[in-house]
């Protein structure tokens, strides 16, 4: 069974927050970009909390029957981009996200309303 571009969205958001990613959003690139449904941005205190987030993502997908096409950024854990087909995960260290600023530069995709799949504080 593969999953659609929902479920994708849904099991890495699930996995980003049960690691206490912060700041998770979700753009609606369909309109805007070839590259992919869903991107999906959060970000984490620490290089630590960084890794723990993108193995989360990594293993709850495998869990589901999803494949990670690509990762690229985990040796300085400072902007890591799991590339899983028509979702793309970018977990940033905070200042890192806060310089490349993503959802700026796609200012012209929608949000996504991710309140359903998040653990309420």
């Amino acid at each position: 069974m593969t999953l659609d571009a929902q479920q994708l969205l849904e099991t890495a958001v699930k996995a980003a927050d049960s690691k206490k990613a912060n700041n998770i959003v979700a753009l609606d690139m369909q309109k805007v970009s070839l590259m992919a449904d869903y991107f999906v941005i959060a970000d984490a205190a620490s290089p630590r909390q960084v890794q723990a987030i993108v193995n989360e993502i990594k293993d709850k997908v495998a869990e589901a029957g999803g494949i990670i096409n690509r990762i690229e950024g985990v040796k300085a854990s400072e902007w890591v981009l799991l590339d899983l087909g028509d979702v793309i995960v970018h977990i940033f260290a905070t200042e890192d996200r806060d310089f490349y600023n993503l959802e700026r530069l796609w200012g012209d995709a929608p949000y996504v309303d991710l309140q359903q799949w998040m653990i309420a504080e």
